[in-house]
């Protein structure tokens, strides 16, 4: 498929207040078949490397544009580079994008849309048939994310999807997939989400789970095991998968399902042992190992699902339903993630039927996470990276000075941040466990409106430069506020909340596929990102809340500080990985007025140790690369090939430090210059996100932002 033959079937992406919608409306049937047709014959998409290059939007909104030729070849590229990143900025401001990767996302949705017998339209189903068909490893399955070994998670629900969808069994894709799933046991070992999935949908029996308690939302909220002691993802998972498990939610059973039933195990479904498969996981899943507390637990809860209390029962699922409402509410039935979006769809189907408003408002809101690239429609790991990835674009783009020469795209941006605060507070917000909002910016979009501390502290820092001074000082000021209300008692940061519970209740993790997800943890990224917004902050209010300020920044920097490996690096929780971690250690230490290499003072022994360990991952070409594998095995992977994204974040924290050897930039920035495509762009590379340590996530914004921002510093520091 040409890019010219896209360009002219393209459907059009709309977006306000950050909603990204894309709409084949404007495509005949005749062309709705061409672009089927198009994909199906697909050369565009690269399958050596699984992440897409967001072609699709890109080839939309880009064209040819004049390119600065001074001579200056550091300079030309900066200029190039932003200037063919300005044409993918929405009306409303923001940088939409590519925010895909985990491959669980799309047949939950899929699995939501056939139980609640809600198809989505059929040319949507066929692109996202597409889009796992192009995924698929070259061994039959699919794995956790697009860049991973096959698992039994990824594989069964791939294949589950893609009969749904309405392909046929024996087809050779297909039939590959069963392989696969035969040869590692069968479905019987799929995780314990996908155990739920497929308990929903009726092609596993609600008999072989783990109880999910839904009483547990009843005990008082003092016991350190309290469920509003989780990290909010985990909660808001959890909450209504416990509801559907309370009332043993199960789809209808239909020819298709009955065919499943065949499909995916080895045994007739009859003989199954569902008691024996409730703790029995894929060893190609397994990421974390059930805790003997765990156990205990489970044969406490399974036993007690024998004799529950039906009053109690119904208490606690009228409880949970209240509270999956006020999350409907609190979001505009966007909803915290992509998870908890299709099982509150579920349930709200199963309380209040399909042609109730709520309901009907939770279906508009599925196409919110839906993105098309060249690979196909997929389900993104939110509703976007809106705010996240603007606020870095704005200060890439102003350290280098270079809003003068793109007024009209950052004064955009800078809307687009302004318009993205969280004004006013969401309802019930104490009764529903949420911290307070009012102040924060979200990783996504207002609407979303789960405020974060980076996400914040970025927001902040944004427009504490804002030489419009769109925000009131009490806008301001409210952004401090809240950042200081996040600080944990060990000095750093978390993501949504602060840590409300001790790090034991890991042991209750029954996930299998993700570590650390049942409290939220202090973070290095989140703990820098406040506390440069805090240190930025002091500077414009110099007497507000003085004290609490100095204080909140040195304990956070004592976080950071305690954070850091002995080999100078630190470990990046949600970015790939050593590089990236290092970036935010470095800036953050800076911020609190730690030395780097000045003329006038000795540098701190933590900036030196950080700036050694990067300068030792340099390769031969002068770039740095780092896989994925890093956050697996928490120790530093190096990539077969230096990646674009890397290379920045080490000469960021390098040239933040001012380290003295240039000749170590030079060569970093040189490799830079030689990645950049002769339209301004940067190639897409291998995944750069993470999260919870095992899935892979894509940030294609990120191939654009941060090769501009290291650009942009060097242009600062070096004058050019």
């Amino acid at each position: 498929m040409a890019l010219e033959a896209i360009e002219t079937i393209c459907p059009t992406l709309t977006s306000e207040a950050g909603r990204q919608l894309w709409n084949f409306a404007n495509l005949s049937s005749g062309e709705q078949k061409e672009l089927l047709s198009d994909f199906s014959s697909s050369t565009l998409f690269n399958r050596t490397n699984p992440n897409s290059c967001d072609l699709i939007y890109r080839n939309l909104k880009t064209s040819d544009f004049p390119k600065s030729a001074t001579g200056n070849k550091t300079y030309d590229a900066l200029y190039n580079a932003i200037a063919f990143y300005q044409q993918l900025q929405a009306e409303d401001g923001h940088l939409p994008g590519d925010y895909g990767g985990p491959n669980f996302l799309l047949p939950g949705l899929i699995v939501a849309s056939y139980v609640t017998e809600s198809p989505l339209p059929n040319l949507h189903q066929e692109l996202m048939k597409r889009y796992m068909l192009n995924h698929q490893n070259a061994d039959g399955g699919w794995g956790l994310h697009i860049e991973g070994c096959s698992t039994m998670f990824g594989t069964a629900m791939q294949y589950v999807a893609l009969r749904l969808l309405g392909m046929e069994a024996d087809s050779p894709e297909l039939t590959k997939a069963r392989k696969w799933i035969h040869a590692n046991a069968s479905a019987l070992g799929i995780p314990s989400w996908g155990k739920f999935y497929l308990s929903v949908l009726g092609v596993y029996e609600w008999e072989g789970c783990n109880s999910l308690f839904p009483e547990m939302w009843l005990f008082p909220e003092q016991l350190p095991f309290h469920p509003s002691r989780y990290w909010c993802h985990a909660r808001m998972v959890y909450l209504p998968m416990a509801y559907c498990y309370g009332y043993k939610v199960t789809g209808k059973k239909t020819p298709l399902i009955e065919a499943l039933r065949k499909e995916l195990y080895t045994e007739p479904y009859e003989n199954l042992n569902w008691k024996n498969a409730k703790d029995f996981c894929s060893a190609a899943d397994r990421y974390t190992t059930s805790s003997s507390l765990l156990n205990v637990l489970n044969l406490f809860t399974n036993t007690y699902e024998k004799v529950h209390v039906t009053s109690l029962r119904k208490k606690a699922l009228a409880f949970i339903l209240d509270y999956i409402n006020a999350e409907d509410e609190q979001t505009k039935y966007i909803n915290l993630g992509p998870v908890n979006k299709v099982i509150n769809s579920i349930c709200i189907y199963h309380a209040y039927g399909k042609d109730s408003p709520q309901f009907k408002k939770h279906y508009e809101r599925w196409f919110d996470y839906l993105w098309l690239a060249e690979d196909g429609l997929k389900m993104n790991g939110y509703n976007g990276s809106q705010l996240w990835d603007t606020a870095f674009t704005v200060q890439a783009v102003t350290e280098g000075k270079m809003q003068e020469h793109f007024p009209e795209f950052t004064e955009n941006a800078y809307r687009f941040i302004d318009n993205s605060q969280v004004q006013n507070e969401v309802r019930d917000h104490k009764k529903f466990y949420r911290h307070d909002s009012v102040g924060g910016w979200p990783f996504s979009t207002v609407d979303h409106g789960w405020p974060i501390t980076d996400c914040t502290a970025e927001g902040l820092k944004v427009m504490l430069e804002d030489k419009a001074q769109r925000l009131s000082d009490k806008r301001l000021q409210q952004s401090a506020d809240l950042i200081l209300s996040f600080q944990n008692k060990d000095g750093g940061w978390a993501s949504y909340e602060n840590t409300r519970g001790g790090k034991w209740l890991e042991m209750l993790n029954p996930s299998e596929i993700f570590g650390n997800i049942m409290i939220d943890y202090s973070y290095t990224e989140c703990s820098s990102a406040c506390v440069q917004a805090l240190a930025k902050f002091q500077k414009r209010f110099p007497e507000y809340r003085q004290n609490e300020i100095s204080k909140a920044v040195e304990s956070g920097a004592g976080f950071i500080s305690n954070q850091q490996r002995k080999n100078g690096s630190w470990y990046g929780s949600w970015a790939v990985c050593f590089t990236y971690g290092t970036w935010f250690g470095v800036e953050g230490l800076l911020a609190a007025g730690y030395a780097g290499f000045g003329k006038n003072a000795s540098v701190s022994p933590q900036i030196k140790a950080a700036c050694n360990f990067l300068v030792s991952k340099q390769n031969a070409d002068g770039g740095w690369g780092e896989s994925f594998e890093s956050c697996l095995k928490k120790e530093y992977v190096p990539h077969k090939e230096s990646q674009v994204v890397n290379t920045a974040w080490a000469l960021l924290s390098l040239m933040a430090a001012n380290y003295p050897d240039k000749n170590v930039i030079d060569r970093g920035i040189a490799f830079l210059l030689s990645m950049q495509l002769p339209n301004g762009d940067f190639p897409q590379q291998g995944i750069s996100g993470v999260f919870n340590h095992s899935c892979g996530i894509t940030y294609t914004a990120y191939r654009n932002v941060f090769p501009i921002w290291a650009l942009s510093r060097y242009k600062k520091l070096y004058g050019v």
